[in-house]
Parts: C-alpha cells; structure tokens; sequence
C-alpha cells in the first residue's frame, strides 16, 4: 500500500499512443495489427509491472480530450470501460482497440490520474474534402468515383487509401494496362481536412507478345488460338479488346478449348494449366496452355428410353441427330437434349427431364449414348419478377411472355417468351433465371433485361449503286413513354427519290392483343429505268392479330392520289428539208431542231444522201412513242385498296436466325372507289438451318401476281420491278419485259419499213424496263463464319439467286401488232424484231455478299456473277452501298 501512496503524491501517467509504436508496425517480424502491437508492446510497461502485485484503481470518471467533430457522448459510447468499473490493464486494452477500430481516429491515449479520471486523449482522423485524380485518360473518373470508398466529407483513413489504390490498379488491369501505378497523396487544409489525390501513371497497355499450346498433337497452334478469344497483339487489331492481357478470360478460354475437343470426339480432353508470364518491361504477357487431348471416341449405341405413356421411344429417336459410327460431338448432345425437350414440350408435357448417359469403352474407344426421358417432378411458377426495365413498363414485357404465375413451368415457353422480348428490339440482353419458391415444387422466374436506345434523331448521308446520293433525317421513338408505341417521323432525299413519311403503331390496342396504327405520306419518285415520275399523296390504316403462337394476321387500307409524268425528252430523224412536226402527234412543237450527228459526231443521212434533220420533243409528243407503254401510263389516278395479310414465324432469333422458317402472304383489292381496278396476290417465305461450324444455310422465295379487272388493265407505276438488292446482279429493273427504243427510220421515205434502234455509247439497245404483272424470284445462301471477331462487325455470305419476272396485258403490246414499229436489230435493213420484249424465261445469278458495320456507318458490296439472262436484260456485276448517321 505504500507503493500506491506514493503513487498518489506524484501524478503517474501510462499511455497507450499508436504513434509511438510506429516502428513496431513496420516490423517484418510482426505479423499482428497495429492495435495488437500496441497491446503486446505494453507488458514491457513498468508503470504495468508497478500494478502487478497490486489492485488496480477504480475509475471514477472519464474525460475525452482531443475531440473536435465528435461528441464526447459518442466516444463514451464506444468504450467497453465505464466509471465504476477498474482499471484494469484487459479493459484498458480493449478500449484502445475498440476505439481505433471505429475509424474516427488517428491516435487513441488513455491516462489515468491521482484522482481516479481516466483521460481519454484522441485525435480525430481528418475529413475528406475533396478527391483529385490525376492522369487518368483511360478510365473516366466517374467509373472511378463508382468504385473506390473515399469520397467527400467521408472520414480519411490509411485502409481505405489502401485499398483504393488497389481497386483502382485493378480497374487499369482488366484494361490491359498491368504496367498502371497509382500515388495516393494528401493536402492538409484547415478545420482538420484534406484533399486527396490520387496520381495515375496508366502505362503502356499490357499485350499478348505469344500463346502457346503444349501437349497437342491433333490441332496446331494456329488451330487452337482460332478457337480461343484471346488473341496475339498485333498492329491490325487495334479495334480489339482481346489482343489484351485479362486474367478473367483464362477461365473461359479453358471451356472454350473444351469445347473444340468435345465437338471432335476427345471426351477425356483437359487443360492441365494456363500460365501467364509477365514479361520483364511489363509491357506483354506470354500465355502457355498445358492440355492432355486423350483419345477420340466415335458413338457406339444410340438409343431413348422413356417411362412416358403418350411418348414411343423410336419416334423420339428420330429427334437425336446423332447416329451409331459418327464422330463423337459434345455440341450434338445438348442440341439432341434440347430437340427431345422440345419435342416432349409440344405433346404436352410440361414437366419432362431430359438425362443424356455416355458409357465409356475405352478399350474400344466408343461412346453408348442413352437418353432418359422421364416426367420430371411437378413445379409450379409462383412469381415472375421483371427486372432491369427502367424505361419499359412492367405490362409491356409481360404480354410477351408465354408462361404467368400459376402455369406449369415448361422449358419451351420460357425459350419462346425470350424470343418474343428480343423480338421487340426494346432490349440489347434479355434473360431469364429460375431460382426456388417457397415450396420444392414452386419456382421463380427473374426475367432480367438490359434496355437499349429506342428513341433516336438522326441526320445520314450516303451513296449507292441505285441512288447516288442519300440524305435521310428521321425522328424516332420504338417504345413510346415505355408502353411499347412505334412513332416515326421521316424526310428522305435522294437522286431519285424524295418522301416525307409519318407513321404510328400501338402494338396493344385497348390492351388487346391487337395492332392498329396509321401513316401519313408524300413520295416523288423518278422512274428514271422507265421513263416516267411518280408523285403520290396518301394515308393508310391497318390492323394486326395473333391468330396463333407464331401466326399473325393483318388487314390494311391505302388511299393514294398518283399524278404520273413522262418529263424525259427524246430524239428523232426526218429528211433533210422535211417538217418536223409530221412526226409529232397532232398540237405539239419540237424543243429544238438541227443537223443530225451520232453518238461518234458523224452525220447522219437521210435516203437521198443528205444530212437528216434532229427533231428533239418531249418523249411522249412522238407519234411512235405515243402509242408505247410507258406514254398510255400517264396521268392522275386516285386508288382506294384494301388488303389482308397473314404470316408465321418460328425461327429462333429475328435478327441472326440459325434454324426455323417464315412465310408471309397477301392479298389485297384496289376498287372500292377510286380510279384503279386491280387484284393482287404476293407470297414470300425462308427456310434457315444450322449447317456445321460456324455456317447457317438459308432457302428463300418470293412470288406474286397482279391483274386488272373491270376492264382496267394493269398500270405501269403499279406492275412489279426486280433487280439490284431484289435479283443480284441485275440492274434496278434490269430484268423483265423492255420496251426498246425507235431511231431513225430505215427508209424515211417508208416508214411501213420500221427503225433502227437506238444504240448507247457502250453499244447496248437503249430501252425501258415496263415492269411485269408477275415474278417468282428465289435464293438460297450459305452464311460465312469468318475468322474476325464480332466486334468488326463484318459478315459475309455466298448466294445463287434465280426467278423470272413477265407477263404483260395486250394492250400494253399492241404496238407489236404494226410491223412499222419494228426493229432491225442486226442492221441488215430488215425490221424483224418487235418493240415490247417481254417473256417469263428463267434468269440466274452467283456470288458473295459483304456487308460491315463500320464506325462511319453500314457498308455492303454485292458481288454477282450472271449465270443465265436474256437477251434485252441490264446486268451489273458489283453493287456498294454506304452510309452514315450523325
């Protein structure tokens, strides 16, 4: 007792200060935290070994110094240690480390006074003012901002700058910048606050220099880094992101060699490890992929066993594209499970499971396949929830889906409900999750979308093969206020055509499952391949209906007011001194006249040796021309059609489909008032299958009919015109019936003797397209899998397109009924060739088509070579077509 008197005469402080120990904290032997060094460093203490053998004081009161923002009563509240209680050195301990724990402080003190007052003496940790950073240009500071914890007006602590500075090289590292350093610094300002900076050194970007493959005999290298994402980083692939160092990727690129081995029998493939090397400069990384390939397996037995009653196992066979002798293939066992729970699916049941079971017989290296189709146990959908929509109303995905709360859960809805809401183009991902309900036979499904840009303004210029030159600007909303409504705003000018087009859907009308929108429309175009203009003012309404799962009907109403013109001029001989209005029709004028020269500059001569004379006139103001079918095409007709349609589509994706089929019919009646009497039938369908590999080959057609009735014959702005993107390989309206153009006479002094036709430079007839009252036009194309990533965005195609396109009214050949209008065509003074051409002879075309969706806009180029034409057809072999928007 007298040690503790005399204790109390002189005042004996023992402190516990963090900073004091600083040392020990970067201690290599120490392996604790800096509080519990703190804690081991204070039973060297002798104010410690003084109270060994003593009682410890009792507390009377506790005091907080140092504190600025904090309250007292808050830092009281986190002591373990209250008044009343001793002093003793395991609480004294704990208290020091709880309070450092919160994060509050930087230093934590405890002294106990002569008069019992623990003083607890601390100093706050500072402010965060502001956070700075600097030299980050590949990573944007607002993805920064998301990631780390410092922010303003939080509390500053070392941890929290550590591990900023971890997330932040982190963020560099899965950009393929491996070489980044990040310099964390602080700015004292006053009130106890700070500024931190954080300085980024980004480095070069971390590249692949090599990938190597080690234990492969089967594939070559090259083979196996076709198959894999990561690529070897070279000057051309400046636009890909997997010429770059991600450690993430090694995963997957495990399953993607896994893969490629399964698809060619090696069932027992491995990769034993995937290393990356960093190389000394830090500036590339060598990846080494270690695999055992193993042996390849061919399938032995092929066979379905099911327990279901409606279900025979041999026609469920016929679903398994696999077959007994073939080349083993992971790939065709999930497809061969997929066909099978399809095909279950559509029979009726709702709960079937699908178990594909391989034995082994290595000795043999074959493979017995056996699917087990069984009823799979009852679930229940209890909840769908729909997630990810932030624009698009909840009921807008909801009507799309196939399958609602309290169905039986089917595989086959789900599927289809995710076809029909990527369908919409409302959404660049869409999926959908099961996870368990409250119950073992209920399930949940997450239907999570991530929505895409459906609202635009864009301003485009480009060029064309067809239109020379293309300014378009349109206004655009897919999903009106999220409710799914279409509305379009649009002016289109080009060398041939220009158009001012509003139109509006609601895909729900009354929120039914009915389609009703309108349009508003005025359309010049220019003809040029026909010789005429066609300027037509109109609306239209139309109507649209499930009639199925993948059926829909349609029916539609068109009012157009056409005003056709022939504006184009041409020329014609008569002898020299003869009027040049007498071969004119009667009322017109010439445009101009003169000596007449050809194509070379040379004169031309009339029968007795003298110089012709040119009569130039309006095209239609020529007696011969006047009666062709071009000219009994003009004036201003108004048309009231109605139409009906109905289609079906099951392919598995609108946009890039590798299996199903569409097809599309129409019929539609022009009569119902107006000036035009015409039916008209068209029908239009594909067929797309995965083939091997990467290729989908594809089968489609298109054929319709038109025919006037009520003694109106066909018009020429109503027939059909193929060529170009419709038959490539021929000109726009380059194939089909033609009339071919009338020169001089042959015997200007008896024109019961017919023409010479008119000749181009390039030495080809000079004609119009008429268009056909018929066409059937087919196509079938193989999809290219190229060896770019789909970034690029470059696809290509091999096609072969084939069809015929003809048949006229009488009335638009009556002019081949008057051997004056007649042709001679190989110059042998003889006209035996009549003006109209016109057949339903086969045409076909080949090529390749290469389409890019550049960074400076969509770019396709059409190769084609003609395979079989007639006579009077205009063939092209290249067509290019670009475009921008901005």
């Amino acid at each position: 007792m007298s040690l503790i008197k005399a204790l109390a005469s002189a005042r004996v402080a023992f402190a516990f200060s963090l900073s004091a120990l600083a040392a020990l904290m970067t201690s290599a032997s120490a392996q604790t935290s800096p509080v519990e060094q703190v804690a081991s460093a204070s039973s060297d203490n002798p104010i410690e070994r003084l109270f060994a053998n003593e009682p410890a004081p009792i507390i009377q009161n506790i005091a907080i110094r140092g504190n600025q923002r904090i309250e007292p009563e808050t830092v009281g509240s986190y002591l373990p240690i209250q008044a009343g209680m001793p002093a003793e050195q395991e609480y004294l301990d704990l208290s020091l480390k709880t309070l450092f724990n919160t994060g509050l402080f930087s230093d934590v003190k405890l002294e106990m006074t002569p008069e019992g007052t623990l003083i607890i003496d601390v100093t706050e940790n500072p402010i965060v003012n502001r956070v700075i950073f600097e030299g980050n240009k590949r990573v944007k500071e607002e993805k920064i901002v998301e990631e780390i914890q410092l922010a303003p007006r939080t509390v500053y602590t070392r941890s929290k700058v550590q591990a900023d500075v971890q997330r932040i090289i982190e963020m560099y590292r899965a950009k393929g910048r491996f070489a980044a350093t990040v310099t964390p610094k602080v700015k004292p300002l006053e009130q106890n606050r700070i500024d931190v900076i954080f300085e980024v050194d980004e480095g070069p970007k971390t590249g692949i220099a090599k990938v190597n493959f080690v234990g492969n005999t089967v594939f070559t290298d090259n083979e196996l880094r076709g198959e894999i994402l990561t690529k070897e980083s070279r000057w051309w692939r400046f636009f890909s992101s997997n010429a770059n160092y991600d450690p993430d990727r090694l995963e997957y690129e495990r399953e993607l060699l896994r893969q490629h081995y399964g698809r060619h029998g090696y069932a027992d493939f491995a990769v034993v490890s995937a290393v990356a090397e960093l190389t000394p400069d830090r500036k590339d990384f060598f990846i080494t992929f270690s695999v055992d390939e193993g042996p390849q397996y061919t399938v032995g037995e092929v066979e379905v066993k099911t327990t279901l009653a409606k279900l025979d196992s041999e026609v469920l066979e016929r679903f398994v594209p696999i077959k007994t002798g073939d080349i083993y293939d992971a790939e065709k066992i999930e497809k061969a499970t997929e066909s099978l729970t399809f095909a279950t699916g559509t029979t009726g049941y709702a709960f079937v499971d699908v178990n594909p079971r391989l034995n082994r017989h290595p000795d043999t290296n074959t493979i017995d396949l056996t699917f087990q189709v069984n009823e799979g146990p009852r679930v229940y959908v209890e909840r769908v929830n729909i997630k990810g929509n932030t624009a698009t109303l909840d009921k807008v995905i909801r009507r799309e889906l196939r399958i609602a709360e309290g169905d039986p859960f089917n595989r086959v809805l789900v599927d289809r409900s995710k076809a029909r809401l990527r369908a919409l183009g409302f959404f660049k991902e869409v999926e959908i999750e099961e996870k368990p309900g409250s119950a073992p036979d209920r399930t949940e499904l997450d239907v999570s979308v991530q929505e895409q840009s459906t609202g635009s303004f864009s301003v485009g210029v480009g060029v064309s093969s067809t239109e020379n030159f293309i300014v378009d600007a349109s206004i655009e909303q897919r999903n009106l206020m999220g409710r799914g409504q279409f509305l379009r705003f649009r002016v289109q000018a080009s060398s041939r055509t220009r158009l001012v087009d509003l139109r509006f859907t609601q895909p729900y009308f009354l929120d039914r499952n009915l389609a009703a929108g309108g349009s508003l429309f005025n359309q010049r175009t220019n003809f040029i391949e026909s010789g005429f203009v066609r300027n037509r003012v109109g609306f239209g309404l139309n109507a649209g209906f499930q009639v199925s799962e993948y059926g829909r009907g349609g029916l539609n109403y068109l009012l157009t007011r056409d005003n056709v013109r022939i504006e184009s001029q041409s020329s014609q001989t008569v002898a020299n001194g003869a009027d040049p209005t007498s071969i004119l029709i009667p009322g017109a004028m010439p445009i101009t006249t003169g000596p007449a020269v050809d194509f070379l500059g040379n004169p031309v001569l009339d029968g007795a040796g003298l110089q012709a004379t040119s009569v130039v006139a309006q095209l239609c103001d020529f007696v011969i021309q006047s009666v062709s079918p071009t000219c009994a095409s003009r004036g201003k007709f108004l048309t009231s059609l109605l139409g009906a349609s109905l289609s079906f589509d099951t392919r598995d994706d609108p946009f890039k489909p590798t299996r199903g089929w569409r097809i599309q019919g129409g019929v539609s009646f022009a009569g119902i008032g107006g000036d035009v009497n015409y039916y008209q039938g068209t029908l239009q369908g594909a067929y797309y299958k995965h083939l091997f590999g990467g290729f989908v080959g594809a089968l489609k057609g298109r054929a319709g009919y038109i025919e006037g009735y009520g003694g109106d014959d066909v018009r020429l702005s109503d027939r059909f015109f193929e060529g170009a993107a419709t038959f490539r390989g021929f000109e726009v309206a380059g194939v089909g019936p033609r009339f071919l153009s009338s020169g001089t006479p042959i015997d200007p002094t008896d024109p019961s003797r017919g023409n010479m036709p008119v000749i181009d430079r390039d030495g080809n007839f000079v004609g119009q397209a008429l268009g056909g009252k018929a066409y059937a036009i087919g196509s079938a194309e193989i999809l290219l899998p190229l060896p770019l990533p789909d970034e690029y965005g470059i696809r290509a195609a091999l096609f072969t397109d084939f069809g015929t396109v003809g048949l006229l009214d009488d009335s638009s050949k009556v002019i081949n009924s008057n051997p004056a209008f007649f042709l001679d065509l190989d110059g042998d003074g003889i006209a035996e060739t009549a003006p109209v051409f016109d057949n339903l002879a086969l045409r076909a075309t080949a090529g390749v088509s290469v389409s890019w969706d550049s960074p400076f806009g969509p770019v396709r180029f059409d190769f084609a070579k003609v395979l079989r034409k007639e006579e009077f057809d205009q063939t092209e072999g290249f067509r290019f077509s670009a475009g921008t928007s901005f």
